[in-house]
């Protein structure tokens, strides 16, 4: 049985609200394709995946939906055909689009019951925040995992009180000056490290993913 040992861990009522549970991710790259990878494995059966970028070369070094045979394709058409080899019956929707004040009210958050922020860009991720925390799903957001070396630096805190994070600053400085601050409280990944060089590592970003994906599962079974 596919999900024999984890139903050994979380018994079965534990697996039916995994599969119950509709979850969606923005951002299948570094982070967010270890997350998602995370989720399908562990028995979550919906999930949306949001993103507009299509595989690189750059992406080999870290990203999990990345091989040298599909760059060029959508990351989420990708991300979708992985997790569906993986857990061929899981309801896998990819929506190939980008997350902006332009597209936010094409995505209606209001349906889903978890939130996963993994955007890499300012504004964009400000707007998603600021759209997630109306809403009563709960959310979970990566911050910056850019610049990083060591894994077991990686915490997890909320918002206002994440330290030593050039993103999540950017963010909070923003949000002021905006009048888009979140409307709730909500944990993010993050880790106050850094290497003082750009460059992002497969080792930090997944342990990122799996963190964002732990965050959801233990949050569920709860």
């Amino acid at each position: 049985m596919v999900f024999e040992r984890t139903i050994q861990l979380i018994g079965e009522a534990g697996l039916e609200r995994l599969r119950e549970a509709r979850v969606i991710l923005f951002g299948v790259g570094g982070v967010g394709g270890w997350c998602a990878e995370a989720l399908v494995r562990t028995g979550v059966q919906h999930l949306t995946l949001v993103d507009f970028d299509t595989v690189s070369e750059s992406n080999l070094n870290r990203q999990v939906v990345a091989t040298a045979a599909n760059i060029g394709a959508p990351k989420v058409e990708e991300m979708r055909k992985r997790l569906l080899a993986i857990m061929p019956d899981a309801d896998i929707t990819a929506i190939n689009r980008k997350y902006d004040d332009t597209t936010a009210e094409q995505f209606h958050l209001s349906q889903y019951d978890y939130i996963i922020d993994a955007i890499d860009t300012v504004d964009c991720k400000m707007r998603l925040l600021y759209e997630a925390t109306k809403t009563d799903a709960v959310l979970f957001s990566s911050m910056g995992a850019g610049r990083k070396l060591d894994p077991q630096q990686i915490r997890v805190a909320e918002f206002w009180k994440v330290e030593g994070c050039p993103l999540a600053r950017a963010l909070r400085t923003r949000m002021k000056k905006s009048g888009l601050k979140p409307q709730k409280k909500f944990r993010c990944v993050y880790s106050p490290e850094l290497s003082g060089e750009r460059g992002t590592l497969a080792p930090v970003v997944g342990t990122f993913g799996m963190t964002l994906a732990s965050l959801v599962i233990r949050d569920i079974l709860q």
